[in-house]
C-alpha cells in the first residue's frame, strides 16, 4: 500500500519512547505499527481496526502469530490526525493513546533492543521521532 514504511536500524531500548503521528486515512479499515527484530519477529503488532472497533495487540515469532490482546478503548476515529506514545520498557510496551488512555502489552520475547518498526495499513504519517 502506499505510504507503507519500513524502518531496519531503529535502535530502541528500555526507556526510550517512539513518537508517531500520522492521519488516519477517510477510508481505513485499520492500520498497523510493527516493533520487532524483522518482520518475521515482532515483539510488538499493534492494529487499530475500525470496523470492529477494537485494537488489536500481538507478537510474532518465527513468522507465527501469537495470542492476541484486544482492547476495545478505540477513542480515535477515521479521517482524524492522531499521535501515539509507544513506550518501551525492559518488561513490556506501553502505548499513551491520543485522550490519555493506555494500552500495555507484554515484551513477550524479552527484547531489549528494537530495530526494525513498519507502518502498514491507513495511517499516513507525518513525523516518527524516537527519544
Amino acid at each position: 500500500m502506499p505510504g507503507d514504511i519500513e524502518i531496519l536500524n531503529l535502535d530502541m531500548k528500555p526507556g526510550n519512547i517512539l513518537k508517531v503521528k500520522g492521519k488516519i486515512l477517510a477510508d481505513a479499515p485499520d492500520f498497523s505499527i510493527n516493533l520487532g527484530y524483522n518482520s518475521r519477529d515482532l515483539a510488538f503488532h499493534f492494529s487499530p481496526r475500525f470496523n470492529e472497533s477494537v485494537i488489536v495487540c500481538n507478537s510474532k515469532c518465527s513468522d507465527r502469530w501469537q495470542t492476541e490482546h484486544r482492547d476495545h478503548h478505540l477513542s480515535f476515529c477515521r479521517g482524524s490526525t492522531v499521535k501515539f506514545f509507544i513506550e518501551m520498557l525492559s518488561d513490556k510496551f506501553r502505548v499513551k493513546l491520543p485522550d490519555g488512555h493506555e494500552v500495555c502489552f507484554p515484551n513477550r520475547h524479552g527484547y531489549c533492543k528494537i530495530n526494525y518498526i513498519s507502518i502498514h495499513g491507513g495511517l499516513k504519517m507525518i513525523s516518527l521521532k524516537l527519544t
